[in-house]
């Protein structure tokens, strides 16, 4: 879907684009996944994004703000907050179109 669309709609949408990192990761068990998770902001055309990606499936993304990244994934809105886009990486059991982040030409996901 159009990041544009997606950044407005309210239904979860895959997406495909490029922003530039705006915060410094921080790490959090997630209580619903029982997985290790990497969250940070990120500005894209659209408007800024929180990017959560489970580490426990992919591997950490290095990323620091001020870096320019590519990201694949599906956006979720909750009101109140920034729009999220978790699924940033492969699925192990393959029920689910994989996503990635990229980042100075490496791939994780």
């Amino acid at each position: 879907m159009n990041l544009f669309a997606a950044y407005t709609g309210t239904a979860p949408a895959a997406v495909d684009f490029y922003a530039t990192v705006t915060s410094e990761p921080h790490f959090f068990y997630g209580s619903r996944t029982r997985c290790m998770h990497e969250s940070f902001q990120a500005s894209s055309d659209a408007g800024p994004v929180e990017i959560v990606d489970n580490v426990n499936i992919a591997p950490r993304c290095p990323v620091r703000a001020g870096d320019r990244i590519e990201v694949r994934g599906v956006m979720v809105h909750d009101p109140g907050r920034l729009p999220v886009v978790h699924w940033t990486h492969h699925d192990p059991r393959h029920r689910h179109a994989g996503g990635f982040i990229r980042l100075h030409g490496r791939t994780y996901a």
